[in-house]
């Protein structure tokens, strides 16, 4: 004999991914293409993640800081990546505006 016991289940609870403080806990945020906005699946084995370095404009070395860029699959598959990696770069200072 099998039985199946059915417990009632509280079923108004929400699920809250704050703490205390009111920051956000939650277990995965997804990544967003810094060029198109898109939402960067799990799946999307294409896209890339660049850190490209600040540099001191006197001496030519590197500072310690970096800027992340994330570029979808669908832009590289495009051939666009190296257009919007340039222009992010430009709009941040990294690059020269006359480059």
């Amino acid at each position: 004999i099998c039985l199946i016991h059915f417990y009632k289940r509280n079923l108004e609870t929400k699920f809250n991914m704050q703490n205390e403080a009111g920051e956000y806990v939650d277990l995965y945020i997804p990544r967003k293409c810094s060029a198109s906005n898109r939402i960067l699946a799990a799946k999307d084995h294409a896209s890339i993640q660049i850190n490209l370095a600040e540099v001191d404009p006197d001496t030519g070395r590197m500072t310690g800081g970096f800027k992340t860029y994330a570029i979808c699959g669908a832009i590289r598959r495009m051939g666009e990546s190296d257009d919007c990696i340039n222009r992010l770069a430009k709009k941040d200072g990294l690059v020269a505006k006359n480059f």
